[in-house]
């Protein structure tokens, strides 16, 4: 766990972070892709930050790959690539860098690392972890395959390496559906989400998808009755749910996708009022592209997301602590998974 009076400490003595309203006006071109979120006197405070890491940046030959979840100024002031989880560890595996910043939670680090095994990959907290993929090990994926011999296992990325080498491909909430559509058995095993294993079996009727009981402790907390009843106070509001949600709230929701697909939804149709029924960062960071549309709560945060923050960020850029380092014999299997979902993908134009 970072201690963060050392870190602040280390970084005064390097830094000048001091608040700035003249810096952050020199700024303009950064913060105008998050004024409408951000107030001038917080950009104040992170202008600093933001102005000490992408000058490291360039000294460290170091990009960050920005989860959509990341809250604004991470988003939009210092990462080089933003996305779901699929983008992201696309983007692990194509970019030309000797380090890279993983702004978003530990299994993503590990799935960078076990991708661009040559690069050193820091997280800049290594408590961000995640409850869906904590909620399954090695173990799990073999009582699965004992009750469903033979079966596929096709296992979420929010999984740990441990994981995904257990398991035959990886899949993400964008193309779920797809890869499981495209196993050759008729009966698959999806892991570690139920609600979006439920939500692909509806989807793929054609096979008997069978599921782990995990699931996200943000997208779990939704129902329907709180779908039904923002419904009722906001008439005409188009209700966009990701699939981590129950399947009874993505029935009650106008569309469901995953986080790529709901901004490519927002983008595309623009209605005057949206509520994500996601993590909270999602609608922040796409309002400033979409004035036109008024997002409206409620929405859940995700407090591993949360952990990441520029201070830390800077820290690990400046120190080059929180190496992320995954045993080369788990990850040449779990490379497997995730290259198979991969070319899958490319192969299936998604």
């Amino acid at each position: 766990m970072l201690d963060l009076t050392h870190v602040r400490s280390v970084l005064t003595d390097a830094y000048d972070l001091a608040p700035s309203l003249d810096l952050a006006n020199s700024m303009q071109d950064i913060y105008a892709r998050m004024d409408r979120v951000v107030p001038l006197p917080d950009w104040a405070i992170y202008a600093p930050y933001v102005k000490a890491i992408n000058a490291l940046k360039k000294e460290r030959n170091a990009v960050i790959l920005g989860h959509n979840y990341m809250t604004p100024e991470i988003y939009h002031g210092v990462s080089d690539f933003v996305g779901d989880s699929l983008q992201l560890a696309m983007k692990a595996a194509e970019v030309e860098a000797d380090v890279i910043v993983q702004a978003g939670v530990h299994f993503m680090a590990e799935t960078s690392k076990i991708l661009s095994p040559q690069k050193t990959v820091l997280m800049p907290d290594m408590q961000a972890g995640c409850s869906l993929a904590e909620s399954i090990t090695a173990d799990g994926i073999e009582e699965m395959r004992a009750k469903y011999p033979g079966a596929p296992v096709v296992s979420y990325v929010n999984t740990t390496a441990e994981v995904k080498a257990a398991s035959d491909i990886c899949c993400t909430s964008s193309n779920a559906a797809q890869i499981v559509a495209a196993q050759e058995s008729d009966t698959v095993i999806m892991t570690p989400d139920q609600y979006l294993a439920q939500n692909v079996a509806r989807d793929v009727p054609q096979k008997n998808v069978v599921f782990w009981p995990g699931s996200c402790i943000v997208h779990e907390q939704y129902t329907a009755e709180d779908i039904n009843d923002f419904r009722s106070w906001n008439p005409g509001t188009k209700i966009i749910a990701h699939p981590e949600c129950p399947p009874s709230v993505i029935e009650a929701s106008d569309f469901s996708g995953s986080t790529s697909g709901i901004i490519k939804y927002v983008t595309e149709n623009k209605p005057k009022q949206a509520m994500l029924v996601t993590e909270c960062s999602m609608a922040s960071n796409i309002a400033d592209e979409l004035p036109e549309v008024d997002f409206l709560g409620p929405c859940n945060m995700c407090p591993y997301m949360k952990k990441i923050s520029l201070e830390k960020i800077l820290y690990v850029l400046h120190t080059m602590d929180n190496q992320v380092e995954v045993d080369e014999a788990i990850a040449a299997k779990a490379r497997l998974s995730v290259q198979r979902m991969i070319d899958l993908s490319r192969e299936l134009g998604i």
